[in-house]
């Protein structure tokens, strides 16, 4: 199981956030984070927002550390990227 993780750069809710993927499926990504503890509720269209404070934790279980343009080309490459604004 591979999934990856861009650093926090993304501002919301007063905090920063990273975008958690997988390249491989949904499936994979929704286990890995519940191995986490991440809440479903944190899943949005294909992808999973992480708070700064558990990025390490996400590396530590085995995310693997990519750059912010390398999420969106690894979920196009595997098909799974789904766009705002775009029907699901």
């Amino acid at each position: 199981m591979t999934v990856y993780i861009d650093p926090p750069a993304w501002p919301g809710h007063g905090r920063l956030w990273s975008h958690l993927v997988s390249d491989v499926s949904y499936d994979e990504l929704h286990l890995f984070a519940e191995e986490l503890g991440v809440p479903r509720r944190a899943f949005e269209r294909d992808h999973y927002d992480i708070p700064s404070h558990r990025y390490a934790d996400a590396v530590a279980a085995g995310a693997v550390e990519v750059r912010s343009r390398e999420v969106v080309r690894l979920l196009t490459a595997a098909g799974l990227r789904r766009p705002k604004g775009r029907a699901q």
